[in-house]
C-alpha cells in the first residue's frame, strides 16, 4: 500500500440509517450533499435507496445528478439551494426538486417551470435560508394550491438540547405551517434524537449516518490507513518536524507516515491525537505538515508497515476536537489522494 488508504464501511452507514429510522414512527430521508459528506454520493445514496430511502436531499442541483443516477427513478431528491437561475435544465432533466427560499425563486420556478414539483425551505430563526415568515404568509395561498412536496426548516442549535432555540424554533414553525397540507420536515440528526415532537412527517439526517457526533450510537463507517515510509531512531533531545515543537525524551524510534493537511488531516490537530497499529495507539508527534505525519512508535515491539488514524477507537469527532473544529469538516475534506475502497 503505497498510498493512504480511505475505507467506507456501507453496512454500518446502512446499520446507522436503521438505527435512526427506528428512533422515529415518520418516514425517514437522508442527507447526501457534499458528495455525501466526502464519501461518494453514489454508492452511499445507492446503499440507502436499498434500504428503502425515498427522500434524498442534496445542496445543489448538480449533486443530485449523480445521486439520481445512484438511485434510479422514483425516490424524490431535494435541492437545499432551491431554483438558481441556471438550474431549469439539470432539474428538468434529472427530476430533481427545488425547495424555494424566496419570493424571487418562486416567481422564477413558476416562469421557467410551472408544472415542476418543487418544496419550499422556511426560516424559523436560524436566519440563513428560507422565506422570511411574512414572505411565506404572502405566497402560502399560491403555494398551497400547488401542492408542494416538502415544506422544511432547519434548526440551529439541535446539537444542545437544551439550548432554548430548539423550542423556541419549533414553536415559530409549528405557527407558520399547521393547517398545511404538505408534509413537514424539521429535523435533521440533531433534531430527530431531540423528541417525537420534532419529527414531523420526515426526519432527514445526514452526519449521524457518517458515524458523526451528535449520534453517539454510529457505527464507524470510516477508517483511514497512512503507509508508513520511513521508521528512524532519534536520540534523547533531538526534535522532529516543522518548529522544533516535539522533543525526545527517550531513545525513541519516529514514523513517518504518507498523509497530511492536504489529505483532510488538518494540520491544527497535532497533538493529543494517536494512530493505531491494530488497538496499540501511538502518539503523533511534532507538527502535521502537507503530506507528511510523524508517530512515536517506539513501544511497538515491530516497525509497522501502516497505522491507521480513524478507526472504532478514534473517530472523526475526536480528530475534529483535537483540531478545534466539528467533525462534518474531517469528514468533507478528506482528499482525492485517498486510494478508496468500500466494504459492502
Amino acid at each position: 500500500m503505497s498510498t493512504a488508504r480511505l475505507t467506507i464501511n456501507l453496512q454500518a452507514l446502512a446499520s446507522n440509517w436503521q438505527a435512526l429510522d427506528a428512533k422515529t414512527n415518520v418516514e425517514t430521508g437522508a442527507v447526501v450533499k457534499a458528495d455525501a459528506y466526502g464519501l461518494g454520493a453514489g454508492p452511499v445514496a445507492a446503499t440507502l435507496a436499498e434500504e428503502g430511502v425515498r427522500k434524498f436531499f442534496v445542496a445543489a442541483a448538480e449533486e443530485g445528478a449523480a445521486v439520481r443516477q445512484a438511485v434510479g427513478p422514483g425516490p424524490k431528491i431535494f435541492v437545499f439551494s432551491g431554483f438558481m437561475e441556471a438550474d431549469n435544465g439539470l432539474l428538468f432533466a434529472d427530476d430533481l426538486i427545488p425547495l424555494i427560499n424566496s419570493p424571487e425563486q418562486f416567481r422564477r420556478h413558476q416562469q421557467a417551470m410551472p408544472d415542476h414539483p418543487f418544496g419550499i425551505q422556511l426560516d424559523s430563526g436560524m436566519n440563513r435560508l428560507g422565506l422570511e415568515p411574512a414572505d411565506w404568509a404572502e405566497l402560502r395561498p399560491k403555494v398551497e394550491a400547488l401542492n408542494p412536496q416538502l415544506i422544511m426548516s432547519h434548526m440551529a442549535c439541535a446539537d444542545e438540547p437544551d439550548h432554548p432555540m430548539n423550542a423556541r424554533q419549533l414553536k415559530t414553525f409549528r405557527e407558520i405551517t399547521d393547517g398545511v397540507s404538505a408534509p413537514r420536515s424539521l429535523a435533521a440528526t440533531g433534531g430527530l434524537l431531540l423528541s417525537p415532537e420534532y419529527h414531523f412527517d420526515l426526519c432527514r439526517p445526514g452526519v449521524g449516518l457518517y458515524g458523526g457526533m451528535p449520534f453517539a450510537e454510529a457505527k464507524t463507517v470510516v477508517t483511514v490507513d497512512l503507509p508508513v515510509i520511513q521508521v528512524r531512531e532519534v536520540a534523547v533531545g533531538e526534535t522532529v518536524g516543522y518548529g522544533n515543537i516535539w522533543t525526545a525524551r527517550r531513545p525513541s524510534r519516529i514514523a513517518t507516515v504518507a498523509a497530511g493537511y492536504a489529505d483532510g488531516l488538518h494540520r491544527a490537530i497535532g497533538g493529543g491525537i494517536d494512530v493505531f497499529a491494530g488497538d496499540q495507539p501511538c502518539p503523533v508527534v511534532g507538527r502535521i505538515s502537507m503530506d507528511l505525519i510523524t508517530v512515536d512508535v517506539t513501544d511497538l515491539p515491530n516497525d509497522p508497515e501502516r497505522l491507521r488514524i480513524l478507526n472504532g477507537h478514534q473517530t472523526v469527532d475526536d480528530l475534529a476536537e483535537a483540531a478545534g473544529t466539528i467533525g462534518y469538516e474531517i469528514l468533507t475534506s478528506l482528499g482525492a489522494r485517498y486510494s478508496r475502497g468500500y466494504v459492502e
